[in-house]
């Protein structure tokens, strides 16, 4: 069993807003993304896709997105992105799955999995450049330590944690000692997988073994819409 990661599907099937005004390479795109899937991806591996899987404004409006989702094999891990306005209470969407006989298809928020010894965790996120930065940035923090606790009381100390996030952790060197990298670092995290991030923008994205701790940009188009084996 695996654990494979891909983010911002930026899926528009309810919706008329296709990704190829952003670029050639994005050209049914979601057809390269079924291929890989279908290909590598087995009924009992696990799927991350941390944010913007749909451009739907309104939950209702997901559902073909949420259909071409289900018949992908896998179980799959979403968490929220800053494009996923569908997005409403737990509560809600899982009623939603439920309603439409979605399968396997589950949500990362204040809460966490465990998959093959390993605890899945994560948040949003937000960005330093942003809006009232500083106050939301304190708060996904906050929601990043819950997710964690709750995988430590859940499944234990002594497994491996893997931190999702839509934006990245951080933008410069110069945040390794703030923020999400401090909490990470206290409950020794490993892996940190991330999106949000495309175009000329992914060229700049910092990625790799840091502090311990391994860093990978996701983002489908940098993935050249392939998803990313973790384990």
């Amino acid at each position: 069993m695996s654990i494979y990661a891909i983010s911002d599907l930026h899926l528009s099937f309810g919706k008329n807003k296709p990704m190829n005004i952003f670029g050639d390479k994005w050209e049914n795109h979601f057809k390269k993304i079924e291929e890989d899937w279908v290909k590598n991806v087995k009924e009992d591996d696990v799927v991350l896709m941390p944010g913007d899987f749909s451009w739907a404004m309104y939950l209702e409006d997901t559902y073909e997105d949420f259909r071409y989702l289900n018949k992908l094999p896998g179980i799959k891990i979403i968490l929220k992105g800053n494009h996923d306005y569908w997005w409403t209470t737990v509560k809600k969407m899982n009623e939603y799955l439920e309603q439409n006989d979605f399968k396997n298809i589950m949500f990362l928020y204040n809460n966490s999995y465990c998959h093959e010894n390993k605890i899945i965790v994560g948040t949003r996120g937000w960005s330093e450049q942003e809006e009232k930065a500083e106050k939301i940035m304190k708060r996904e923090n906050n929601r990043l330590e819950l997710s964690i606790k709750d995988g430590i009381n859940k499944y234990g100390e002594n497994k491996e944690i893997i931190v999702c996030m839509h934006y990245p952790p951080f933008n410069s060197y110069e945040e390794l000692d703030k923020n999400f990298i401090l909490t990470m670092k206290k409950y020794n995290v490993t892996k940190c997988i991330y999106g949000h991030v495309h175009g000329e923008a992914i060229n700049e994205a910092i990625e790799g073994k840091i502090d311990n701790i391994e860093f990978k940009l996701v983002s489908c188009d940098k993935m050249d819409f392939k998803l990313y084996k973790i384990v």
